[in-house]
């Protein structure tokens, strides 16, 4: 395991008074950890806003922390952006990111996609739900996360909590990332109908700056640990 994630991990530890698992491991070359990142790009959210998540998805992949981590835990990550019920479209298919340059080079797909995408409806249900398929489309591994990003509530749609409820039944984990631009009470929204599984939590942003630090806390945890505790870990981390 690289030096960057030893660290990582045994700060972790510390926090976590010794609770924390060994990040999942990989077998046969098939990864640890399959993670699809979902990025809101409903009406609610402006072709700037929608360019801050792509922008701070590309950043957070360049940290080298981060690269580490999912390099160690063999992650296979997809990109998809939703915004309506069954509105899911993925933007950058299955890749595999199994040495630490691997992460770059996302992040430099991630800058080359097209822009421009605006939906209707905040679907968040139904983008739970149409995000697990993708496990099924090349995504299998031992740990399965949903990482979605919003700033508002679900407003189409099946019922977050309903999905929620329907995809952890499979043993996926489903973590949020509450942008608070325009709802400041949404991080209890997300604690409450979104996240749910084994060691889900959910992180919140103000401004770039707050983005980018928290999808890169969110991203090593979900790598790195899988403490029972992660909410309470997640309030107390700088």
């Amino acid at each position: 395991m690289p030096r960057a994630v030893i660290a990582v991990f045994s700060v972790l530890l510390v926090l976590c008074g010794g609770s924390l698992a060994a990040p999942p491991e990989k077998t046969d070359g098939q990864p640890g950890v399959a993670l699809v990142l979902a990025l809101d790009g409903s009406a609610s959210i402006t072709t700037g806003d929608l360019e801050f998540q792509l922008q701070g998805h590309a950043a957070a992949f360049r940290d080298p922390a981060v690269a580490d981590a999912l390099a160690a835990a063999g992650a296979r990550v997809t990109l998809a952006a939703y915004s309506g019920p069954n509105s899911l479209r993925v933007l950058i298919p299955w890749t595999s990111l199994s040495r630490p340059e691997d992460a770059g080079r996302f992040a430099d797909r991630i800058d080359a996609l097209p822009r421009g995408f605006q939906g209707d409806s905040t679907a968040i249900g139904s983008a739970v739900v149409e995000a697990a398929k993708l496990f099924d489309r090349g995504g299998k591994a031992p740990r399965q996360v949903i990482d979605l990003v919003s700033n508002g509530f679900s407003n189409g749609g099946i019922d977050p909590a309903e999905a929620r409820d329907r995809v952890t039944k499979r043993g996926i984990v489903v973590n949020g990332l509450a942008i608070l631009d325009e709802f400041p009470w949404l991080e209890e929204y997300f604690e409450e109908s979104v996240i749910g599984g084994p060691g889900s939590f959910v992180k919140s942003a103000l401004d770039k700056d707050s983005f980018v630090a928290a999808l890169r806390q969110k991203l090593i945890l979900e790598m790195v640990a899988l403490p029972d505790q992660m909410p309470s870990l997640s309030a107390a981390m700088p």
